[in-house]
């Protein structure tokens, strides 16, 4: 597996947006989403896994900018002792996780102060507001692939941007496109049969439902 993790060298996420901001009254306060699209597209670079959903909303308080890291948005919790003393990796207790990038951070700037020092952490599920998860079929039965385990310690979750800018609450509805990127989708998944599950979230922390793509392998959705 460890030839493997080379491939995941770059992930990244791209949204295209499109919104009508006149849909009818009945508009749900809690995100509605349906599946649109699934697409694989190979390149001489890193190759992208292309999801697209339709959403609708009342209030249209979807999506977060870069500045949205304030609570309840902000990337993680910082974990600290019983002394109220940050909890670093050359001191930590016996239950602290061996290192890794999703449960540690290395000189992280706390209250404005950089602290020289790795820095056990929580991430904070609410700094995302679309998350993605991975099933793979084996013997006639989907199992998840969790992408958060070893070997691989990362996460295709992320962030669309804010659909509305301003504050006041307008019912909006359109599609949003999210691109996933590698250089491993093929040496990981080769021709296994996967699903996609998709859900988003509004400033609110409102949930959506589950959105569930169809079964298929990246042969079946693969562009050119």
């Amino acid at each position: 597996m460890s030839n493997v993790k080379n491939y995941l060298i770059l992930i990244s996420v791209i949204f295209a947006l499109g919104a009508c901001l006149s849909p009818p009254d009945n508009f749900p306060s809690t995100p509605e989403i349906s599946f649109r699209d699934l697409n694989f597209s190979t390149t001489d670079g890193a190759d992208s896994l292309i999801l697209s959903i339709r959403f609708k909303d009342a209030e249209g308080d979807l999506g977060l900018n870069p500045s949205d890291i304030n609570p309840p948005f902000n990337p993680v919790t910082y974990l600290r002792d019983a002394q109220g003393n940050l909890i670093v990796y050359s001191k930590r207790p016996p239950q602290a996780p061996s290192f890794n990038p999703i449960d540690w951070v290395i000189n992280p700037i706390i209250n404005n102060v950089v602290v020289r020092d790795t820095v056990w952490v929580e991430q904070n599920r609410d700094h995302n507001n679309i998350f993605v998860r991975f099933f793979i079929k084996r013997n006639g039965v989907f199992s998840e692939f969790k992408w958060e385990e070893p070997p691989f310690f990362t996460t295709f979750n992320g962030r669309f941007p804010r659909i509305i800018n301003g504050t006041e609450a307008l019912p909006v509805e359109g599609t949003i496109q999210y691109s996933m990127l590698s250089f491993g989708w093929n040496s990981i998944f080769r021709n296994d049969t996967l699903r996609i599950d998709v859900e988003i979230q509004d400033r609110a922390l409102n949930r959506s439902n589950i959105a569930s793509s169809p079964e298929v392998t990246l042969n079946q959705i693969r562009r050119n």
